[in-house]
């Protein structure tokens, strides 16, 4: 291939790049979320997808802060937990599926959410391990039951091994950092990560909520 056409195909992928990165995501609608206008929201117990029987409690105890942060009323997840199951609603599967309008006047929420784990592992490579989390959010209106924002979010790390300045030492550090990663991995870190990007606004997350002085303008177009 000669060097002008080298030149040539160079150009055109970096203006296809430049051009990927001024694309911006679709806006999303939060037509249903205003109807609703939430104040509180009840986040309720999570549906584990995962092999990980403790991940379910450790998750829905990052939620409170994030969604408080936000500007809104958030249950107490404990005590949202402990009368839900005095209600029958013991398993997190009964709980998404039962009519989220009976759960908001049993607490007496403007909203609820419901979140899925569908990922929550550690896979282990010989010399890295990657932990993954990935989690799917819905919230719905007490309105009328149907969802009025939802989203998705996956997060996934790998340790970084300093460098020894030995190419042997370099691999039995990187053995060593995967084992540990493998054997006691952190998963918490990047749950509040993910918790963090998936409300976050302006984005893909929820409008300021009542205790937050953006209340009502954050969607509104810059005059």
């Amino acid at each position: 291939m000669s060097r002008r056409c080298v030149s040539i195909l160079g150009v055109t992928f970096l203006a296809a790049l430049l051009s990927a990165g001024c694309a911006t995501a679709p806006k999303k609608d939060y037509t249903a979320f205003r109807s609703e206008n939430p104040r509180s929201i009840l986040a309720v117990p999570v549906v584990n997808k995962s092999v990980e029987v403790t991940a379910a409690d450790l998750f829905l105890s990052t939620l409170t802060v994030p969604l408080a942060e936000r500007g809104y009323y958030v249950f107490p997840v404990d005590v949202v937990k402990h009368l839900l199951d005095d209600d029958g609603l013991s398993d997190s599967n009964l709980v998404h599926s039962a009519d989220t309008r009976k759960l908001c006047n049993l607490f007496g929420a403007d909203s609820v959410l419901y979140v899925s784990i569908e990922r929550w592992d550690a896979k282990y490579m010989v010399l890295s391990t990657q932990v993954t989390v990935s989690f799917d959010y819905t919230l719905k209106g007490c309105k009328t039951g149907d969802a009025i924002w939802n989203n998705k979010q996956t997060m996934v790390y790998a340790p970084q091994t300093q460098n020894t300045g030995h190419p042997l030492g370099n691999l039995i550090a990187m053995a060593v950092n995967a084992a540990v990663t493998k054997a006691a991995p952190n998963y918490m870190p990047l749950a509040r990560q993910a918790n963090g990007m998936v409300f976050a606004y302006p984005g893909p997350g929820i409008p300021a909520g009542p205790y937050r002085p953006e209340y009502l303008k954050d969607d509104q177009p810059a005059k």
